[in-house]
This record gives C-alpha cells, sequence and structure tokens, in this order.
C-alpha cells in the first residue's frame, strides 16, 4: 500500500539534510509550525512523489511535503487522525503540523476543503494521460491484489473513506475510470483563479513550477522517482515475503514506508 539540503562537496545545496530527514521519518515529527504554502489536487500516480520531492528541495522552501506515504510511515499516529477525517472530524492543524506543502492521497480528496483553509496556499494540479494514468494505478495502486490488501487490512475504513469510495465499485471499468479522471481535472481548473493554479506534468520539470511559484530554477535535474516499475517491485516483494498474504501489522507498515521514501530521496538526489 499504498514522505530541504546540505551542501555536498562541490557546495551544491541538494535534499535537506538527509540525515535530519530520516530522523524526521523514523520520529515521526517536524521541528516547524507552518500554514501550508501549496496544496496539491493530483490524483496518485501522476507524479505526486516527484512533485513531493521537488517541493522539499530546500531552494523551493515548500517542504516538509505531506504524502500518502507520510501516513504510512507513521500509521499508528496519522491514522487515527484520518479516521477522524474520514468521520467527518477532521484537524488539518494538527494533521500538517510542521509541513508546507501537500500532495497525493489522501489530501488530494480534500483540495477543496484545503484550499479555504489555507487561502494564502497555491494550489498545483499534478496531470499526465488519463489513459496511462488508469494503466498505471490498475497496475500498482489500485490493482485487484493490493486493492484486496487494502480493504482487509487496519486502513481500509480510511482508504475507502478517504480515497477509494468514488471509484471503488468502477475500478475494472477502463470508461469510467477515464471520465473520473478528466471530470476531477476539470472540476478544480473550473473552481480556482487560473493565478492561484498550476497544472503541471512531471516532463515540463522545474521551469513552469518555479515560475509558478515564484522561485529560481534549482541546477539540480528534476526528480523522477516512484515509476510502475519500482511499485510493482515493492509490491512482489512484500509478497514474496508474506506481507500480502494477510493485513500489514502497523508497525511491517511503517517500515515497509520508510524504507521506500528513504530509497526515493536517494534515488532523487543521490
Amino acid at each position: 500500500m499504498m514522505w530541504c539540503g546540505e551542501a555536498d562537496s562541490h557546495g551544491k545545496f541538494l535534499h535537506r539534510n538527509l540525515r535530519e530527514r530520516l530522523d524526521a521519518l523514523q520520529s515521526g515529527t517536524e521541528k516547524s509550525k507552518m500554514a501550508l504554502k501549496v496544496v496539491g489536487a493530483g490524483l496518485g500516480r501522476t507524479g505526486t512523489m516527484s512533485l513531493k520531492l521537488a517541493l522539499e528541495l530546500e531552494h523551493l522552501g515548500m517542504g516538509p511535503c505531506y504524502h500518502m506515504l507520510e501516513i504510512m510511515a507513521h500509521a499508528s499516529q496519522r491514522m487515527p487522525q484520518w479516521i477522524s477525517v474520514v468521520r467527518g472530524t477532521p484537524d488539518w492543524d494538527a494533521i500538517f503540523d510542521g509541513f508546507a506543502s501537500t500532495v497525493d492521497y489522501p489530501t488530494a480528496t480534500y483540495w477543496r476543503e484545503l484550499s479555504v483553509k489555507y487561502p494564502e496556499a497555491k494550489v498545483v494540479l499534478s496531470d499526465r494521460d488519463a489513459d496511462d494514468w488508469y494503466d498505471s494505478v490498475r497496475e500498482t495502486i489500485f490493482s485487484p491484489k493490493n486493492v484486496d490488501r487494502i480493504l482487509n487490512s487496519p486502513a481500509g475504513e480510511f482508504m475507502l473513506g478517504a480515497v477509494m469510495g468514488p471509484f471503488v465499485d468502477h475500478l475494472d471499468d477502463r470508461a469510467y475510470m477515464v471520465d473520473y479522471f478528466n471530470r476531477w481535472h476539470e472540476d478544480v481548473i473550473a473552481a480556482l483563479p487560473a493565478e492561484r493554479l498550476l497544472v503541471h506534468r512531471s516532463k515540463e520539470g522545474w521551469k513552469p513550477l518555479c515560475a509558478f511559484l515564484g522561485v529560481p530554477v534549482p541546477a539540480e535535474p528534476y526528480p523522477r522517482v516512484n515509476t510502475k516499475e519500482s511499485m510493482q517491485a515493492r509490491h512482489q516483494s512484500a509478497y514474496e515475503e508474506g506481507r500480502n498474504a494477510s493485513p500489514a501489522s502497523p508497525e511491517a507498515m511503517e517500515a515497509s514506508a520508510q524504507a521506500y521514501v528513504a530509497n526515493m530521496i536517494k534515488q532523487a538526489w543521490g
């Protein structure tokens, strides 16, 4: 199932001190309180992990960035917060304490509420071809095996209520899912003023994102991580180790997610 830089030997600022970030991942804490600067409205599997790492580059000043993996990496702490959201009593300030931005599920589901809660935040709608998106989710996060595991795990109520509810009965229907994706994007674009919204595809890289955020373009290549193949390999590894044979324990979920995030950070920045 399915989070900015220390100088290297050449003096470049890369990701925020990796040791500090991994310590924060393991402890579930961040040092500062802040209002969200960026709200991600794009659905999962639209380059959201790459966007997360891009926003967390210290040069941009938009991190830490909240992502589904932040929940899975600290399930015992954060899952109850999202159960409260699903049951109608969200505490957004507690959920986003220490975060400056958010992307991916489940926060994308609540982009309307968050854009009102944080009126100064800019909104990024991560995008890709709708048919390609369907192929990707059906082979990764919403594959039959993964969906079965999700719905029969301790995270089932959360995932059904905050992510999958509108389409869980239509996952085999390509036409329905592609239309769902396209309508989602149309709704976001129609609801927000152009100056507050950026529609962004990972292949477009830094230039439009940095222009929208009002920051210079970094020298580092735009991160490209969390491919379909890497997610499939992660799921297969979990299955072979027996974690998919029964609902994962919170401890196993947290350890797996923390390791995956650390690997994505290293892939992005070395």
